[in-house]
């Protein structure tokens, strides 16, 4: 492997390592992403009462999603509602294009062919 093919690959490493991808390594946590995304906009009561986890499960897995910046929190009164973050999903999955195109470069041949890109 040489150097440009080692930056590339530490560049995704690095990236998938990052707290935006390992808050999607849960199928929980995905549901509960899944739901704010089809409700636009709720509350912890509302996404719980569609999921077949506790409230407090649910509850840690917004909070992982919030602190990775996949979701807003906003206070409203007594409750915190949650959205999608569009803007940081968007950035994310840009640098996530953008270091497959460096190991794409950085590989121009293919494996299974062994044939230029």
């Amino acid at each position: 492997m040489n150097t440009r093919q080692r930056q590339a690959a530490a560049s995704c490493a690095a990236l998938l390592d990052s707290s935006f991808f390992k808050a999607f390594s849960e199928p929980a946590r995905n549901a509960a992403f899944r739901e704010v995304i089809l409700l636009g906009q709720a509350d912890i009561g509302t996404i719980a009462e569609r999921l077949p986890q506790d409230r407090s499960v649910i509850s840690r897995h917004l909070r992982i999603l919030t602190e990775a910046d996949i979701l807003r929190a906003s206070r409203k009164g007594r409750h915190t509602l949650y959205e999608v973050n569009t803007e940081t999903i968007e950035q994310r999955l840009l640098e996530m294009l953008e270091v497959t195109r460096l190991l794409k470069a950085a590989n121009p041949k293919t494996p299974e062919t062994g044939e230029e890109h």
